[in-house]
C-alpha cells in the first residue's frame, strides 16, 4: 500500500463538500487542495461560495483568492500547478484533501492532459465574430452539431469553452476531449475517490435556498462591480451571466432570481453525470461524516 493518500471529495454544488473536506482535514491533520475553477479568483466571491473567514481559518487551504479573473488560467495549468503542490505537501502529511466540483481541474490534476495543438487565428475570430452576432445559441448549436459527445458533457452556458472546443474541433479534426491523456498518469500515491450525493429535491431545495442567501448577501451588488469584465472567462459562468443579462434590460430582477436558481440545478445535474461515469468513485451521503471517515481510516 502507498505511503501518502489522496482524499479526493467531488459532487455537485450545494451538496455539501466544503463542510466535509474541512472535518476530514480536520480528522487527518492535513491540508485542502480546492479544485473550484472560479473559487480560484480573489475577484469573485459571493457567488463562488468560497469557504467563509472562519472555515480558512480551521485547516489551511490551497487555490482559494489565488488568481486574478484578468489572468488567462486553465484546467491544465490548474493540474500542473496543483500536482506540484501536492508532491510539497506530501513531504510533510501523509493525507491530502483534494475537495471540489469543477471535474475538468480534478481530472487535470488525476490524469493530466495532452498538450493541444495551436489553431489559426482566423478560426477564433470566426466564432468569436459570430458569436456577437447570433449569441450562445449559435454556438451550442455548432458544437451539437460537429463534437455531440463532448457537448453533452460540457457546460452549455459557457461561451468561453464552447468557442475553445469549436475552434479546436475546427482546427484539428479532433474533439478537444481527445486531448486529454489516453494514458493516466501514474501517481506515487494512493487516490481516494469520495463522490457526495443527496436525494435530488433535497439537493434543488438547498441550490434554491443557497441562492436566496447569495443575493441577500449581496450577488447583484458583486456582479455589478464585475459588470466592465462580464467577457472574461472568469465570469461566464452560472451566477453573473444571469444578472448581467438583467443589467443590460433582457429581464426583470425577478426573472434574472428564477434563472439563478435554474441553471444552478442544471449545472448540478451536469456535474453528477459527469463524477458518476468514474466507477472508483464511492458515494456517501455528506451527512454520515463517520461513515466517510471510516472509509478512508
Amino acid at each position: 500500500m502507498k505511503e501518502h493518500k489522496l482524499i479526493v471529495i467531488v459532487g455537485p454544488t450545494a451538496v455539501g463538500k466544503t463542510a466535509v473536506a474541512i472535518q476530514v482535514a480536520e480528522h487527518l491533520g492535513t491540508e485542502i487542495i480546492s479544485a473550484d475553477s472560479r473559487q480560484i479568483y480573489r475577484e469573485l466571491t459571493i457567488g463562488t461560495a468560497k469557504p467563509d473567514e472562519a472555515e480558512l481559518k480551521r485547516v489551511p487551504h490551497h487555490f482559494i483568492d489565488s488568481h486574478s479573473i484578468k489572468e488567462d488560467y486553465d484546467a491544465a495549468s490548474y493540474g500542473r500547478d496543483a500536482l506540484s503542490l501536492i508532491h510539497r505537501l506530501f513531504e510533510q502529511h501523509k493525507f491530502l484533501v483534494l475537495c471540489g466540483g469543477s471535474g475538468l481541474y480534478v481530472k487535470a490534476v488525476l490524469e493530466g492532459f495532452d498538450e493541444i495543438p495551436d489553431v489559426p487565428d482566423e478560426i477564433r475570430e470566426h466564432l468569436t465574430k459570430n458569436f456577437e452576432q447570433h449569441g450562445i445559441v449559435w454556438l451550442q448549436e455548432q458544437m451539437c452539431a460537429l463534437d455531440p459527445e463532448h457537448f453533452a458533457a460540457l457546460d452549455q452556458q459557457n461561451p468561453h469553452r464552447l468557442m475553445r472546443a469549436l475552434e479546436v474541433k475546427i482546427g484539428t479534426g479532433q474533439s478537444i476531449a481527445s486531448f486529454r491523456k489516453q494514458a493516466k498518469l501514474q501517481h506515487p500515491f494512493e487516490v481516494i475517490k469520495i463522490g457526495l450525493e443527496l436525494p435530488r429535491e433535497e439537493l434543488y431545495s438547498r441550490i434554491d435556498a443557497r441562492m436566496d442567501q447569495m443575493v441577500a448577501a449581496g450577488l447583484f451588488d458583486e456582479a455589478t462591480q464585475l459588470y466592465a469584465y462580464r467577457h472574461h472567462n472568469a465570469l461566464q459562468t452560472v451566477g453573473y451571466q444571469e444578472i448581467f443579462d438583467y443589467m443590460d434590460g433582457k429581464y426583470d430582477r425577478e426573472e434574472a432570481v428564477r434563472l439563478l436558481k435554474r441553471n444552478s440545478r442544471r449545472y448540478a445535474k451536469r456535474q453528477l453525470t459527469w463524477f458518476k461515469r468514474d466507477e472508483e468513485t464511492l458515494w456517501m451521503n455528506p451527512g454520515n461524516i463517520q461513515a466517510i471517515l471510516n472509509l478512508i481510516n
